[in-house]
C-alpha cells in the first residue's frame, strides 16, 4: 500500500464505486455491513517522521522494528552480590573484590568461582558471574562475604534482551502510540517513527430546523447537538475537526458546503438528510454526484436499532459517512460503523469491539433479523440495567449509560438474568 509523506498534499483516494454493497442486498446486518466496509477502507491520512516525544496518540505507518536489545546487558536486579552460584551448598564463603558494579559504571575484570563482587541495580553482570544474592543474604567479614545463595543459578538477573531483542517487532503498521508504548520504542533504540498525521474530518449537521448551541431557541427550532457531539468523538479518535458548519434545506449551500468540506478535509461526516424523503437533500446531492461520475452514493438500509438508513459516498474524492438526524442514532450509528471507518482512514487498525457477557436486569421484546443497542449501565448487584426509553431524542440517556448492551441480529424476546454481550463506551473508544 502506498502511503502519502509529509509535503506531498495528496491523499491516497478512495474510488467512487468503494460503498457498493452486494446486488441484491435490502436490509443489511450489521457484521456484513462491517465486513463491507472494512474491505473497502484503507488509510488515507498522510504520513510523517515524529521524535519519540511527538508520537503520543500516532497511529503507526509501518512495522517498528527494535533497533537494540533491551537491557543491552546482562544486569542485577537487586543491590546485592553478584558470584558464580556454587551449585547444592545452603551457604557459601566468597573473597569479596574490590569495587562494584553500578548502574552506567560497570566493574571491569573477571571473577573466579570464588569470588564475588559489590553490585547494584542495573548494575552490569560481571564477567565469571551468573547469579546475585541480596544484601540482606550476605555478611561482610573483612575481605570475605558470607553468602546464602539463591536456590536457583541465575537468580536476580535480568537477562541481556529480556525486554525486547534487536530486530524484534515493537509496534505492527496501525497501532495506536500510547505512553507504554513509547517507553517500549525508547528502549529499543528508537528516536523517529513514521506516523500518520491526523485525519482531518468535517463535520455537517443539515436541517432547517437547526440552531446553533446558545441561541435563543424558537419552538419550530432544535439546538444542534450532532454537530458539538461528532467533534468531541472525533477528537477522541485522535482525529482533527477541519470544518464544522450547519447547513439549511437548500440544496445548493449543501453542495458549496460539501465542496468546501472536500476541499479541508479527509473524510466527511453528516447528520440529517441522509434518507430518501422529499426534504434529504444530502442523498439526492450525492446521487446526482455519483452520476456525474465525480462521487460515489450507496443508501444502506441496514438492520440496526436505532438508526437503519445511513449514507454512504464520495464527494470530489472524500469519503462521506451519512447518519441520521436523532442525536442517539447518531450517536450509535458513529461508534458502531463510522469509528472503525474513520481509525481506519486515519491509519489505524480496524477494531472489533469484544465486548463482555453480564447478566441482564431487565426483560426486552426483541425482534428477530435486526440487530439492537440498548443504553444500559452496570448496577451494583453486577447487572446490566437499561435506559428507561429507547428514544433516539434522549440525550439524557447517553449521558446515564457507560456502554451499550448489543443484541444479536438473530435473538429474539430476552428476559431479566440472560447473559447480555456489553460493550463499554471506553472500549468503543468513548470517554464515559
Amino acid at each position: 500500500m502506498s502511503k502519502a509523506r509529509g509535503g506531498d498534499p495528496t491523499s491516497p483516494r478512495l474510488s467512487n464505486d468503494c460503498f457498493a454493497l452486494p446486488p441484491g442486498a435490502h436490509w443489511t446486518p450489521v457484521d456484513e455491513a462491517l465486513a463491507a466496509l472494512r474491505k473497502a477502507l484503507r488509510p488515507v491520512a498522510q504520513v510523517e517522521s515524529l521524535s519519540i516525544e511527538a508520537l503520543n496518540g500516532r497511529f503507526v505507518a509501518e512495522e517498528v522494528i527494535a533497533r537494540r536489545d533491551h537491557p543491552a546487558t546482562d544486569n542485577a536486579a537487586v543491590d546485592g552480590y553478584a558470584f558464580a552460584h556454587p551449585g547444592g551448598r545452603a551457604e557459601a564463603v566468597f573473597e569479596l573484590c574490590e569495587g562494584r558494579s553500578a548502574a552506567g559504571a560497570p566493574w571491569s575484570g573477571a571473577l573466579a568461582a570464588n569470588q564475588a563482587v559489590r553490585i547494584l541495580t542495573g548494575g552490569e553482570m560481571p564477567e565469571g558471574a551468573d547469579t546475585v544474592a541480596l544484601q540482606e543474604d550476605a555478611t561482610v567479614e573483612g575481605r570475605q562475604v558470607r553468602l546464602l545463595p539463591p536456590k536457583n543459578r541465575g537468580a536476580n538477573r535480568r537477562r541481556a534482551g529480556e525486554n525486547i531483542e534487536v530486530g524484534a517487532v515493537v509496534l505492527k503498521e496501525g497501532a495506536r502510540v500510547s505512553p507504554q508504548a513509547v517507553a517500549q520504542l525508547a528502549s529499543a533504540g528508537l528516536a523517529r517513527v513514521d506516523v500518520y498525521r491526523p485525519l482531518k474530518v468535517a463535520i455537517i449537521s443539515t436541517g432547517d430546523e437547526l440552531a446553533a448551541p446558545g441561541s435563543t431557541r424558537l419552538d419550530h427550532q432544535v439546538i444542534d447537538a450532532n454537530g458539538p457531539m461528532l467533534a468531541a468523538l472525533i477528537q477522541d479518535l485522535g482525529a482533527e475537526v477541519a470544518l464544522s458548519a450547519r447547513v439549511s434545506d437548500d440544496r445548493a449551500a449543501l453542495e458549496a458546503t460539501l465542496d468546501e468540506a472536500a476541499r479541508k478535509a479527509d473524510a466527511i461526516l453528516t447528520s440529517g438528510g441522509a434518507s430518501a424523503g422529499e426534504e434529504d437533500h444530502l442523498s439526492a446531492a450525492l446521487q446526482e454526484a455519483a452520476a456525474r461520475e465525480e462521487g460515489g452514493f450507496h443508501l444502506w438500509r441496514v438492520a440496526v436499532k436505532p438508526g437503519r438508513p445511513l449514507a454512504m459516498g464520495m464527494w470530489k474524492g472524500a469519503p462521506l459517512f451519512g447518519l441520521p438526524g436523532n442525536p442517539v442514532a447518531a450517536f450509535v450509528c458513529f461508534a458502531i460503523f463510522a469509528r472503525p471507518a474513520l481509525t481506519h482512514l486515519g491509519g489505524g487498525a480496524w477494531t472489533t469491539p469484544k465486548g463482555v457477557l453480564l447478566p441482564s436486569g431487565f426483560n426486552y421484546p426483541k425482534k428477530r433479523g435486526r440487530r439492537e443497542f440498548l443504553r444500559v449501565r452496570l448496577g451494583e448487584d453486577g447487572r446490566l440495567e437499561k435506559f428507561r426509553s429507547e428514544g433516539s431524542g434522549l440525550i439524557s440517556g447517553l449521558l446515564w449509560s457507560d456502554g451499550l448492551a448489543d443484541l444479536p441480529h438473530e435473538a429474539g424476546p430476552l428476559s431479566e438474568g440472560d447473559p447480555v454481550r456489553f460493550l463499554s463506551y471506553t472500549e468503543l473508544g468513548i470517554r464515559a
